[in-house]
């Protein structure tokens, strides 16, 4: 019989459709498969990585009484594979309910000093002590657990913020986030939004703006009530005048803390009991705005040129 009935019509396509979708599948695994191959060997060369900050066999702990004092004695440091150093023997104090400010040009070393405190790098020669004891004879997750770091660039995760601010202690309290992002100088846009802690946080926190989102890295960091801060040029997204507010809340706040900050605003250092001047890896200048300012070519020369004598003078 040549006439096909309209049921053998249907079942036909139908059978045909699978068959056709069966090919464009296969055809989209020859172009799924290359880039799985990639990706694959992006994650194996993360697991292969051979660990280069290793923690010490017999550790030393950081108990009892800490106070959070940090030493770099002789310290040098360069770059796996560089052929020079970046930082050229170091040498200070960082010590608690004071804050100590790095301050240069670009390239001076600013950040690179900082992040050997936790321990992202270990120096070249010298040794960075906290409380005297070398951060090398202790554990990685020890060390990190008194530190309170907040990054150049502010990074949140998607969730709600308060979810954002319990990544630096999960048992943080309602009140102990209302009291860090006032002190972040946060509160006013966090209480305005309708949800307010509750409120959700686009992944990388592209839903807030620069600012906001720096203000809230700063109010994480806040809740982990850690005896040593380190801001690494944290201010800089912030306008002078929200600036000025979070450095004096913090000051309040973080009294018995130590705290380094890195920089490149003359105003943001100006009150700092120690100032470190660095220069293409070197510390050209050490002590407070007025001495600096009459005995430190290069940091007057940076003063200068971003305020007036009258702001000096004040």
């Amino acid at each position: 019989d040549a006439n096909m009935q309209v049921g053998d019509m249907i079942a036909f396509l139908q059978y045909a459709m699978q068959i056709v979708f069966s090919f464009l599948m296969l055809s989209m695994l020859f172009i799924i498969l290359p880039r799985a191959s990639v990706s694959a060997d992006r994650i194996a060369d993360v697991l292969e990585t051979e660990l280069v900050i290793q923690d010490p066999a017999d550790p030393k702990r950081l108990n009892g009484a800490f106070k959070g004092t940090v030493e770099f004695r002789n310290v040098s440091f360069r770059y796996p594979g560089a052929d020079a150093d970046v930082l050229h023997n170091l040498n200070f104090i960082a010590k608690p309910g004071e804050t100590t400010a790095f301050i240069g040009s670009t390239g001076s070393g600013k950040s690179t000093v900082v992040n050997l405190i936790p321990r992202f790098y270990d120096v070249t020669d010298g040794a960075i002590l906290m409380d005297g004891i070398d951060i090398r004879d202790v554990l990685q997750h020890d060390l990190r657990e008194k530190i309170g770091y907040v990054p150049q660039k502010g990074i949140l995760f998607s969730g709600s913020i308060a979810s954002n601010l319990r990544y630096a202690d999960e048992n943080a309290s309602e009140a102990e986030l209302q009291q860090a992002i006032e002190i972040a100088q946060a509160a006013e846009f966090v209480d305005s939004k309708p949800d307010g802690l509750a409120s959700e946080i686009a992944q990388g926190g592209t839903n807030v703006s620069g600012g906001q989102r720096q203000r809230l890295s700063i109010a994480r960091a806040l809740v982990k009530q850690a005896p040593v801060y380190i801001f690494d040029d944290t201010f800089s997204a912030l306008d002078f005048k929200t600036d000025a507010a979070l450095r004096r809340a913090l000051h309040n706040h973080t009294g018995n803390s130590t705290m380094l900050v890195v920089t490149q605003r003359v105003s943001t250092v100006k009150n700092a009991e120690q100032i470190i001047v660095l220069d293409q890896g070197r510390m050209v200048g050490k002590g407070t705005h007025e001495e600096l300012m009459e005995n430190c070519e290069t940091y007057q020369e940076i003063a200068l040129s971003q305020l007036s004598l009258e702001e000096l003078s004040s």
